[in-house]
Formats: structure tokens, C-alpha cells, sequence
């Protein structure tokens, strides 16, 4: 709660710089922000465009970006519920992990945390966030690595004439939420913030059939801010941003919890391209994060838990730098520029419990650098666009370490150094798309994608609950191959798009199940033990739809569908013709705009996925899953609108994990709030 009142009071101040203190000169000035340039010829690509109303259908971002058929987090889990190990994005349903295999960026800046490539998206309100582009299919060209499934671009709101959103709500299962964005100009100085906390005691995610004293309450406490400074200096524009994130969950099972604490800061210079000179862009951004996470062995009758593991530090650093240069000459539009990022860091924990305490200490890490350089080009002369693009990567490991001591004398029990790897991976792509007069578009894309291995999967074993992850330092990095077909339109009363795509994932990185892991006496298969390791490839094709239909000003409605078949092939293995885990074949969404009057709106969500396996074998089922959320508007006064919501309306039963033991657990139950929002 103290998070809470500190942002509350920070989101006052912020709004409380006066409208006047704008300059009111009126000067003419070419248009340039702190966001990289769209790319050159992305409408040849399969991408879904969310504006600020959409984001802000939903408490967490995530949860806004999962109206993209496809996204999802690695289980059905939001970051509401989700250890943040399991927060990575990934896209088109080909094989989530819990790195995450869509490359996520904020203003330019990856978000993708350095040591295990998740998102803490708890840092990320989306009172905050402008718009996002969701781009399907792996990235080349200005997309650095780990733009395997697809890409998140997410640019900030701008802005600087006072409070420009700001929302207070209360609720349901002990949750409480405030946040708050916008700014002031001092002269030609531009300060813009934003405020977000949140805190939910929770509910038990097992069900009272199946739950025991070991199990608690899934919780959350976590708040953000950000502040970010701009100025144009002649036609160059500088900005400046730092974020700041502190995020506590309780996991669910007696004596589990995790922690996340990091900063981001970015240093931006850009200048817009015009018919008669280039433009450029110049960044260098930094990333401090540190993570906690104790997990703990259930018993087999779920009475009581056991520490298991005890990752009490895990200390990250990001750095990086990217720089473009833009230009265009009649019909054409090029991009060439390069990036660079250095990851380094280290899970200090300690294991081996023996009651009462535990008897090792591990530390396990390394460094991983990722550079590359790119060109693209369009040739576009509204009917025809066609695009291409290439890019080259090299990538290095070094220091790897697996160090293991006693505590309680400090001696060493073994020390493991990896050898350093390197590669250079070139990737590409290549699209072309046909305007017709009507606002029909056909269009084609072929391209290719990598993501190298986190520091996480390559160098720390892991155990949660009763399951043990060993590491494996030899992983190679992940290739993608694909390509699509699409036709969409744009009329006055609806807009739609679809495409199919066939990708071929090479060399994915997965946890294996190679053994069990045994509880109790006499002993029983309790859990799981898995190794990383490289599946051969992962072939998938499917078809992707989304329509927006405006009947009228006061009525809309929307609905998009995915279908992805997605099937391991590896002949010989017993994953063979399997689903990897945790990928659903279908995902539908839909979504109800109604204003039947003029201070009342009434929106509907609703989301609907096929079951998916828990596990690689396909032994672990889980069932289908449709949630609705629902949330109804009131224009109390100018600016002030009073709302109540219900996420998961008819509280579904949504399963988000399966034990070896069959004991389920479930997603949020419904949780209706009321709150006032302030939207000028």
C-alpha cells in the first residue's frame, strides 16, 4: 500500500505543473520523436495496430496486447498472477517459453530483461503507453535479435499540457489500483511522467477439493514510474527517460514469493528525414534489474511445503546502443543503421535443504553480446510496395560459470567454467504488397529471425515446486524460417485483414523431460526432471483473421481468430508429431463499443482458446477456456467519468497449469471494481 500513496502523490505533483507555463510562441517545426521511424515498407507485413482506447481496456498491458490472437504469455497466466519467469511473450502460438519469443520495445529500447529475456510488465501501465504495433513474423532488418516470432513496438504517450490520463479503482480479492501519465512544457523543455501502482491480495489457485495447508494466496504489489525529458535543439531532437519498477508476488504455495526490482534509462538524438536530406537517429539505453524467487516442494497430500531453492539475488546489467540513418528519393525509402547490446549477469542461490537449513550456495552466469548491422529498402508508388531487407548478426558467449560452495564454511564443492561460443547469423526479409482503388490490398512476405539463448537457459539449473531444470551451455541459438500470404480492406464500415503462414522453427529451445522426480515413503512420481535442450525444428502453419465493423459513431465491434498448427519434428524421438507445450491451436477474440447514450459506454471482451498440453509429452491436458470481461462508463462531469468492471464476468474456471499429481490450477476468478477515470 505504500507504493500506492507514494505514486498517488507523485501523479498530484505531476499534474499540478500549470497549462501556462507552455511557451506561446507558435513555431513551425518538422515532426520528430523520441520513437524510431516506422519501417520502410512494413505494410507488407502481417501487423495489428493497438491505440491508446484499446490499451486501456485492460489493468495490464499484457493482458490489452492479448486481443492479438496469438500473444500470449508463456500459460494463460496474466502478469496479475504470473511469476515473472514466465512473463516472455511470444507470437502466432508456435511454441511459447518462458523467455519469450517476440522482441519487445519501448520507445526504441528493449524491455526484454537481460538475464532470462522475460518482460515485467508491471512496468509498462498502459496509461503510459500511446499506441502498440504488433508485428507477426520473425524480424530482420531494424528489428535486433530476438524478433523471432514477431515484434511489440511500444511508443509512449506525448504530450505536455497537464494530466493527460489519470484513473483510481478499487475492488474484488483486496485490489486496489492508481495510475496516472502526462507532463508540462517549460519553455521549450518537455517533462513527461507517468505513475502506476497496483496491489491484490489474491485468491488461491487451487481448487478447494484439491488445495491443503500448503497452499496461499497468488499476490501482488508492484509499482512504476517514469519521467522522460525532451528538447529540440534547431532540428535535432534530444530526449532523455528514466523508469523505475518494484514488484512483490506471493506464488501461490507457502513460503514461495518473488521479487523484481530494476531501472531503465535511455539517451535518445534524432532527426527527422525530409526530400532534401537524410534523417538520423542515435541511442544509448542501460538496464539494471535484479530478481528474487523462493520456491519450495509440496508434499504429495499438499499438507505442507519444504524449501526447495532460494534465488535470493539475481543481479543484471543491459547495455546497448542503436543508430539509423533514413533517407528517401522519389519512389524509394531506405533504413541502414546497426545495434548493439552486451547482457551480463547472475543467479546467486541457495539449495540442497536439509532441515532446517540449506547447505549450498550456487551461483551461475555469464555474458552474452549481440551485434548487428542492417539495410532495407522500399520501392513504393502507392500501388505497388515492394520491400527488402538484410541483416547480420554476430553473437558471443563468455564467462559462463557454475559455481557451487557450502555455506556454512564457505569451501568450495565445485567449480564449472563454459567455454566461450561465437557465431554470426545472417537473416533477411522481403515483402510485396498490391493497393487496388477499391481499398483492397493483397499481400506476400518471406523472412528469417534468431534468438540467441538467454543467460537464464544457458547456465542455471532450476527447480520449482517438485520439478528440477537442469542448464545445458551448449544450446545453440534459434532460427526461424516463413513466409505468408495476405488480403485485407478498408472501408468506410469495416476493415479487415487475413493471411495464412507457414514457419519453420529451428533448433527451439525447450525444456525436455528426460526423468521423474520422486516424493515421499515409499516413493512416488511427484514432479518432473527436464534438461534445456535444442528440439530439432518446430514446423507450424495457420491462418490469422481480425474485422472492425463501425455501424454507426456510438456502435462497434471487433473479432479476430488464430489457428496454428504447430507440430515438433524430430524422427526417431518421442516428441515427434507432437504439440509443444503450452501452444493452443485456436485462439478467438472479440470485443462490443456501444454508447446508446451520450454520458453512457458499454464495452465488452471476450477471449476463447482451445486447450493446450502442460507438458512436451502431451500428456497433461488443459481444457478450453472463455472469459468475458465487461465494464460499463458514466460521464459524471467533463473529464471525469465514474466505471464499473467485471473481468471474467461469469468466473470461468480458467486452468493455467497441471501437476504430475493431476492438481490444477486456475486464472483469475471474477473481479469487479469500481473506479473514476480523468481523461481530458
Amino acid at each position: 500500500m505504500k507504493r500506492l500513496v507514494a505514486l498517488s502523490l507523485g501523479a498530484f505533483f505531476l499534474g499540478a505543473f500549470p497549462a501556462s507555463a507552455q511557451t506561446s510562441q507558435s513555431v513551425e517545426t518538422v515532426v520528430v520523436t523520441a520513437s524510431p521511424p516506422r519501417p520502410v515498407g512494413q505494410e507488407a507485413f502481417s501487423s495489428v495496430t493497438l491505440d491508446q482506447g484499446e490499451l486501456q481496456a485492460f489493468n495490464q498491458l499484457d493482458a490489452s496486447l492479448e486481443q492479438v490472437p496469438g500473444l500470449s504469455l508463456f500459460r494463460r497466466s496474466t502478469s496479475l498472477n504470473a511469476n515473472p519467469t514466465i512473463q516472455g511473450v511470444s507470437l502466432r502460438a508456435i511454441a511459447p517459453s518462458g523467455a519469450g519469443r517476440a522482441l519487445v520495445l519501448l520507445d526504441g529500447v528493449p524491455v526484454n530483461d537481460p538475464f532470462g529475456g522475460w518482460v515485467i510488465w508491471a512496468a509498462l501501465p498502459p496509461e503510459d503507453i500511446g499506441s502498440a504495433e504488433v508485428v507477426r513474423g520473425a524480424g530482420a532488418g531494424p528489428y535486433g535479435a530476438g524478433a523471432l516470432t514477431g515484434t511489440i513496438t511500444l511508443d509512449e504517450r506525448s504530450g505536455a499540457s497537464g494530466v493527460s490520463t489519470a484513473d483510481v479503482s478499487a475492488g474484488a480479492l483486496g485490489t486496489y489500483r492508481v495510475a496516472a501519465s502526462g507532463g508540462t512544457a517549460l519553455g521549450n523543455l518537455k517533462l513527461l511522467g507517468s505513475v502506476a501502482g497496483e496491489r491484490s491480495d489474491g485468491w488461491i489457485p487451487v481448487d478447494k477439493a484439491q488445495r491443503g495447508a500448503a497452499d496461499n494466496h497468488l499476490r501482488l504489489d508492484s509499482g512504476s514510474a517514469s519521467l522522460r525529458a525532451e528538447e529540440m535543439f534547431g532540428d535535432v531532437l534530444a530526449s532523455a527517460r528514466v523508469g523505475v519498477y518494484d514488484v512483490a508476488q506471493g506464488a501461490g504455495l507457502v513460503g514461495a514469493e518473488a521479487k523484481s526490482r530494476g531501472v531503465t534509462g535511455s539517451l535518445t538524438f534524432a532527426a527527422a528525414a525530409t526530400p532534401e536530406r537524410p534523417g538520423w537517429r542515435v541511442q544509448a539505453w542501460v538496464v539494471r534489474s535484479n530478481f528474487s524467487n523462493t520456491s519450495v516442494a509440496t508434499a504429495p497430500d499438499r499438507s505442507f511445503t519444504t524449501p526447495a531453492n532460494d534465488q535470493f539475488a539475481t543481479p543484471a546489467l543491459g547495455l546497448g546502443s542503436n543508430l539509423a540513418l533514413v533517407g528517401m528519393a522519389g519512389h524509394i525509402r531506405w533504413e541502414a543503421g546497426g545495434d548493439i547490446r552486451a547482457d551480463s549477469g547472475e543467479s546467486r542461490e541457495h539449495f540442497l535443504f536439509v532441515a532446517p537449513d540449506f547447505q549450498d550456495m550456487r551461483r551461475s552466469g555469464g555474458k552474452m553480446t549481440v551485434g548487428g548491422l542492417y539495410a532495407e529498402g522500399a520501392y513504393d508508388t502507392a500501388d505497388w510496395l515492394l520491400t527488402a531487407g538484410l541483416r547480420g548478426d554476430a553473437w558471443s558467449t563468455a564467462q559462463g560459470h557454475l559455481d557451487i560452495s557450502s555455506i556454512a564454511t564457505g569451501a568450495p564443492v565445485s567449480q564449472t567454467r563454459f567455454d566461450s561460443r561465437s557465431g554470426i547469423v545472417p537473416t533477411g526479409r522481403a515483402g510485396l504488397r498490391r493497393n487496388f482503388s477499391d481499398g483492397q490490398y493483397l499481400r506476400a512476405a518471406a523472412y528469417s529471425g534468431f534468438r540467441p539463448p538467454t543467460l537464464n537457459e544457458l547456465y542455471r539449473p532450476f527447480r520449482v515446486g517438485n520439478n528440477v531444470t537442469n542448464q545445458n551451455p551448449d544450446l545453440k541459438p534459434e532460427r526461424l524460417y516463413g513466409a505468408e500470404i495476405g488480403w485485407g480492406g478498408d472501408e468506410p464500415w469495416l476493415a479487415w485483414d487475413a493471411d495464412i503462414f507457414w514457419n519453420r522453427l529451428h533448433d527451439a529451445v525447450a525444456n525436455v523431460t528426460i526423468g521423474t522426480v520422486t516424493c515421499g515413503t515409499p516413493p512416488i512420481p511427484c514432479g518432473t526432471l527436464s534438461e534445456r535442450q535444442n528440439i530439432p525444428d518446430i514446423e507450424a502453419v495457420g491462418l490469422e483473421a481480425d474485422a472492425e465493423h463501425h455501424l454507426s459513431n456510438a456502435f462497434a465491434m471487433r473479432a479476430a481468430v488464430s489457428l496454428t498448427d504447430a507440430r515438433v519434428r524430430d524422427p526417431g524421438d518421442a516428441l515427434n508429431g507432437k504439440r509443444p507445450a503450452q501452444a493452443p491451436l485456436a485462439t478467438i477474440t472479440g470485443g462490443i463499443l456501444w454508447q446508446p447514450l451520450d454520458p453512457l459506454t458499454l464495452a465488452a471482451n471476450l477471449r476463447w482458446e482451445s486447450s493446450r498440453f502442460e507438458d512436451d509429452l502431451n500428456t497433461l491436458r488443459l481444457g478450453s477456456a472463455l472469459t468475458v470481461d465487461a465494464r460499463v462508463d458514466w460521464q459524471v462531469a467533463p473529464a471525469w467519468s465514474a466505471f464499473l468492471a467485471a473481468d471474467n464476468l461469469f468466473n470461468a474456471n480458467v486452468a493455467t497449469q497441471e501437476s504430475t499429481l493431476g492438481v490444477f490450477s486456475y486464472g483469475a476468478p471474477r473481479i469487479v471494481s469500481v473506479g473514476l477515470l480523468y481523461e481530458p
